[in-house]
């Protein structure tokens, strides 16, 4: 983005299309001056009130009534001047107010460029601006909780009370340089040693977190696991309220795998229909199970459909079998309206299950709130207080542990503590990577040009 930062911007931050209100968001010094001159201002605006005035073009032609708001520098979103034009929401009206305010001085802004400037101007860290995305795409409860989380900064939080422990030890560390004479303590549980093996400690568990994240964004990968004609197709109908996948009482009919999105409770779910699991009849069935197979190697949770009319449980190879723990599958005994008191509860009895008709929908609820209470009892998706951290902050984090590392190796080896303070800082600077205290236009460039124009 090579863009002057001093210009005013403008964009329009709802919606194409119509709709009852449409939002006109400006940022910059000259909204003032342009508000002055589109509603022939009479009296000056109070900063944070909404004003009903009527919207002149250049040419003084009324192109709508709006309902203004004045932001003053640095009481706003980006710190800067800000004006919020709330019109009707006909495209036109609302494309002649953007082109209008361009003609009066103000420039079309670039994708993320409001976060953008929120961030240079100090309102947000990075990770606040990664959480505005997060909040607008959230597709649950649960993701759109964490992204609140983020948004409220608590992992910045987390990274400057990190840093100000390593300014402290880097302090004693630097005093020891001064005073070799003193022992530099190593068992000591106040000592920088302890205090750095419980950091590195602390910031790999972090980092592991970050598999939560695709979870969050894309929902839980859930596979649907079953010999054929068990019922699994209808499994998934009967989830999304709608026919999306064939039902047939043919064996075999799902040949390939069928993935939609869902949301059960607070969770999003990405649920995969696959080919029963069988002794393959042909070239394409051997195909569409491998394919299953592949699913269920890369799944977070698994639906196993059983056929109550079945004589037997199904046979599954034991990589499948490997796969399905207590902690992440759900068996779904179904067809019940055939075999009302028969149960396969010793096929994989650690295993919680549930009983269904998905014939005549007897037992849904029920297994709605099983798969919500499988979900929570295993941690598949983090808790409310849990910290989550994306790639990008995994991978300061795998930096700042790295350093931290040779420094501790260079303590007990007794190696210069020069050395030691010099591992520190590169771990400081790792850390400061995740907040934003970097100078590095290409990153973020790259950060904001997947937000939508206008925030």
């Amino acid at each position: 983005m090579d863009k002057n930062i001093q210009d005013t911007i403008v964009a329009l931050a709802t919606p194409l299309g119509e709709s009852a209100i449409a939002m006109i968001r400006l940022s910059g010094e000259g909204c003032y001056r342009i508000a002055e001159g589109a509603f022939s201002l009479k009296k000056t605006m109070l900063p944070r009130m909404a004003t009903f005035v009527l919207y002149h073009d250049t040419s003084g032609v009324v192109v709508d009534q709006v309902v203004a708001t004045y932001f003053r520098s640095p009481a706003s979103y980006t710190g800067e001047a800000m004006l919020e034009l709330s019109c009707h929401g006909n495209p036109l009206i609302a494309q002649k107010i953007v082109e209008d305010c361009i003609v009066r001085g103000a420039r079309l802004a670039e994708p993320g460029e409001f976060t953008r400037r929120a961030f240079l101007n100090n309102k947000i860290d990075l990770t606040q601006a990664e959480a505005v995305m997060d909040v607008i795409h959230a597709r649950s409860e649960k993701a759109l909780r964490a992204a609140n989380q983020q948004l409220a900064g608590r992992l910045g939080q987390y990274v400057n009370a990190t840093v100000e422990d390593l300014l402290q030890i880097s302090a004693e560390i630097e005093a020891y340089i001064d005073f070799p004479e003193e022992d530099l303590p190593m068992e000591d549980p106040n000592g920088p040693v302890v205090r750095l093996g419980k950091m590195i400690a602390g910031m790999e568990s972090l980092r592991e977190t970050s598999h939560y994240t695709t979870i969050l964004h894309e929902g839980i990968k859930t596979v649907i696991v079953g010999a054929p004609n068990a019922g699994k197709s209808s499994l998934m109908n009967a989830l999304l309220g709608e026919d999306r996948a064939i039902v047939s009482p043919t064996p075999g009919t799902t040949r390939d795998f069928i993935s939609e999105r869902m949301v059960v409770g607070p969770y999003c779910l990405q649920v995969i229909d696959t080919a029963g699991i069988h002794e393959a009849g042909s070239a394409i069935e051997a195909l569409g199970i491998s394919k299953t197979l592949e699913k269920i190697q890369q799944a977070d949770f698994y639906l196993l459909v059983l056929d109550l009319a079945e004589a037997h449980p199904p046979t599954l190879p034991a990589s499948v079998l490997e796969q399905l723990s207590p902690a992440k599958t759900l068996i779904v005994e179904n067809k019940t309206d055939l075999a009302k008191q028969k149960t396969f509860s010793d096929f994989l009895p650690s295993v919680p299950r549930v009983r269904v008709s998905l014939k005549t929908g007897e037992g849904l609820e029920s297994l709605r709130g099983s798969i919500i209470k499988t979900i929570e009892r295993d941690k598949i998706v983090p808790s409310e207080e849990d910290l989550i951290v994306s790639a990008r902050h995994a991978t300061a984090l795998g930096q700042a542990t790295a350093a931290l590392r040779d420094a501790l190796g260079k303590i007990r080896g007794n190696i210069s503590s020069e050395l030691v303070a010099s591992d520190i800082r590169l771990a400081m600077d790792a850390l400061a990577q995740i907040v934003g205290r970097i100078d590095n236009e290409r990153m973020l460039d790259k950060l904001f040009s997947s937000f939508c124009i206008g925030k």
